[in-house]
């Protein structure tokens, strides 16, 4: 049969066709007043994206070049700081820390696990300036209670800053970030906004921007004092991803249409529908016998643990040899254990019953054992039944 290249990994996601042709098409230089224009309203659409009054920051680089920032702008050499990691992107934070000269605190739990408020507490003390979390432990599948969490920092005392990296969090997950009190959030564009790796964002509370004065560390591209004063004149303090500036101006356009036209609202239906499209697959996964790896699963992506005795390796490869669908294996610690099939951005329900029925075929021809053709089709179909979900408004992609 044809083989149609499907990605159903947690980073890059599936292209937004609209933000690829504006990523084709646009040639204005960054020095413009076209290009100005561009800039401040992307930064403008940001904050109804991210939910905040906060301001936004987008720069060229991944999201780790964001996550070094929100340690060097915010730290200085002996602080104390207190990691939160369950996976690969948790021990991101633990060494980014480390590398700065941070005293680190290391809350660690296994692999597909989280942690309890109580485990939390108790590792705050008044003299941890800073508190490095994820949203969703993309490595793992597992979903953190930010909630929580920031609320243990806000009664931490006014000198404890939260730090979520919601790269794979951010549309895929409800967050009230100025309510809760979480002082910068930090994404990647190759995520739920649809367009290529190479822009990362983050919203900044005012407590870190004070922090900022007095922090100690070097920093010199990722000086976040840099990019806000040059951000309000509209510019970058150097070079931007320009032609990545248009894609994420027509990614935010088509979020808007998913709201009839109100930003906010879209952003909702689209970590609704991400929501929808993993409960559907989580039950799918488990009418074929397959065991969920996370405690406390996310909708940013599903991770399966591998059938006894079968590397999750034999069950990517046959997944991209026989329909040419790329899911992710496990990462760190946990490769050949697990699989992972991502829901962020640009999925929809034919894209999550396909992914299934594929699995179904997959598990068949990798473990020789015999499988209930339509099984996880049928569950995922049911879950959609009982949905709740809204018939959606047609959309341009």
């Amino acid at each position: 049969m044809l083989l149609k290249n499907r990605l159903f990994t947690p980073g890059p996601t599936p292209l937004l066709p609209a933000a690829q042709n504006a990523m084709a098409a646009f040639t204005a230089h960054h020095r413009t007043a076209d290009f100005r224009a561009l800039f401040t309203r992307v930064l403008a659409d940001m904050k109804d994206f991210i939910g905040t009054s906060n301001d936004v920051l987008v720069l060229a680089a991944s999201g780790t070049g964001i996550m070094e920032g929100s340690v060097s702008n915010l730290t200085s050499p002996g602080d104390k700081v207190l990691v939160l990691t369950a996976g690969k992107f948790g021990e991101r934070w633990r060494d980014l820390t480390n590398a700065f000269g941070c005293k680190v605190d290391v809350l660690e739990k296994p692999y597909g696990e989280t942690f309890s408020l109580d485990e939390v507490r108790a590792r705050l003390t008044p003299d941890v300036r800073c508190v490095y979390v994820q949203a969703t432990e993309s490595s793992t599948g597992a979903r953190h209670d930010v909630k929580g969490i920031a609320k243990l920092v806000g009664e931490n005392g006014s000198d404890t800053l939260l730090i979520v990296d919601a790269i794979t969090g951010l549309g895929t997950t409800h967050f009230d970030v100025d309510g809760w009190g979480i002082d910068v959030i930090i994404g990647g564009s190759q995520k739920a906004l649809m367009i290529p790796p190479g822009l990362a964002y983050c919203a900044i509370s005012e407590r870190a921007w004070k922090r900022m004065e007095t922090a100690k560390n070097p920093r010199y591209y990722f000086d976040f004092r840099k990019e806000r004063k040059a951000a309000a004149k509209g510019e970058s303090a150097y070079t931007p991803a320009t032609s990545l500036f248009a894609a994420l101006g027509a990614a935010l356009d088509f979020i808007r249409q998913m709201g009839n036209g109100d930003l906010v609202a879209g952003r909702k239906a689209l970590v609704d529908n991400a929501e929808l499209a993993a409960e559907m697959t989580r039950a799918g996964v488990k009418a074929l016998g397959l065991k969920l790896f996370a405690s406390a699963p996310g909708a940013a992506l599903t991770a399966v643990t591998a059938p006894a005795g079968l590397d999750s390796s034999k069950i990517v490869k046959e997944f991209r040899e026989s329909f040419s669908a790329v899911v992710a294996n496990g990462q760190g610690d946990m490769k050949a254990k697990l699989f992972r099939i991502a829901h962020i951005g640009y999925y929809d329900y034919l894209d999550t019953v396909g992914i299934l029925a594929a699995l179904e075929h997959v598990l068949a021809r990798t473990t020789g054992r015999a499988v209930e053709y339509g099984a996880a089709v049928r569950a995922a179909q049911e879950i959609f039944a009982r949905s709740s979900f809204e018939k959606p408004q047609l959309v341009g992609a």
